[in-house]
């Protein structure tokens, strides 16, 4: 890893695409973009430099970000499941699940009292038996709607959550979905950061990743790995920094990706710590 001050300008400069980590990174625990990081990535659309952002959020919890800022290059939603740009309907990849696993996940949530929830591209989906699910999700920004029934909202399910506070009860359903049980799916397994003693199951297509997408991405703009910067700070950043992108991991970032970065910031969400990324990179293009 790198200080800013160690950046090579010439790397900089093959740079045209920015994928920016939305929770943690771009924006602060309130959910705000930097005053400057804005006026910066603004800068950056006008010096040809196209801004995504790639986010475990709901593909509708990203527009507004997106509008705020500018931008018009589609974004990647539920960690890589979705690649969509809103201004002309352009949609770049679409993993759904089958509706199989569906149908067999809502059989275990019913089985075991488990809270299920059924994530689209514009709101999540649950019945009055799976009312606590707003309550105990953390997904930002998102627009939760109850259904009387889940048979209408099967066919474009791009992601399966189960939320519960019995441990073994949660690890057996993860078994239950994962191979050689269920062929094709991709499962998460953790603990609540923010409620205490619940535990969520997130069941995805596989190949759902924020490195595909951003491969995905690449190829739908014509540009290679090298011409993208990825920032990040969690986890489910660890699959983009282990592409060829410049990557930079913000102060709050976990060590794992500290150590996978090109750059360490020396700021938080918190502090606008993107901005010293984006500054840095303006600079370059304005050295042109």
């Amino acid at each position: 890893m790198n200080s800013l001050k160690g950046i090579s300008p010439e790397r900089l400069k093959k740079i045209n695409l920015v994928v920016l980590d939305v929770d943690g990174t771009l924006v602060n625990d309130e959910g705000i973009v930097g005053e400057q990081s804005l006026l910066l990535l603004k800068d950056l659309l006008k010096n040809d430099v196209k801004i995504s952002l790639a986010s475990g959020r709901l593909h509708s919890a990203l527009v507004e970000i997106a509008n705020i800022i500018g931008t018009s290059t589609p974004l990647i939603s539920l960690d890589g499941a979705l690649i969509k740009n809103d201004k002309n309907d352009v949609v770049v990849h679409k993993s759904t699940l089958r509706n199989s696993i569906v149908r067999k996940s809502i059989e275990l949530a019913e089985k075991y009292f488990v809270n299920i929830a059924l994530c689209h591209s514009e709101a999540i989906y649950y019945t009055e038996n799976n009312s606590l699910i707003p309550m105990i999700l953390d997904k930002f920004g998102a627009l939760y709607k109850e259904v009387d029934s889940y048979n209408a909202y099967m066919k474009d399910t791009l992601e399966i959550v189960f939320a519960g506070d019995n441990r073994r009860t949660m690890e057996y359903i993860r078994d239950r979905l994962s191979f050689p049980f269920a062929f094709g799916t991709s499962v998460s397994y953790f603990r609540s950061h923010s409620h205490d003693n619940i535990y969520y199951l997130e069941i995805k297509k596989s190949g759902s990743t924020k490195a595909k997408a951003l491969m995905r991405l690449l190829k739908h703009l014509k540009l290679e790995s090298a011409n993208a910067m990825v920032v990040g700070d969690w986890y489910n950043d660890i699959p983009m920094f282990e592409t060829k992108a410049f990557k930079v991991a913000m102060a709050n970032a976990i060590p794992e990706l500290k150590k996978m970065a090109d750059v360490v910031l020396t700021k938080s969400n918190n502090e606008d710590g993107t901005s010293e990324i984006l500054e840095a990179l303006l600079n370059s293009k304005r050295k042109k």
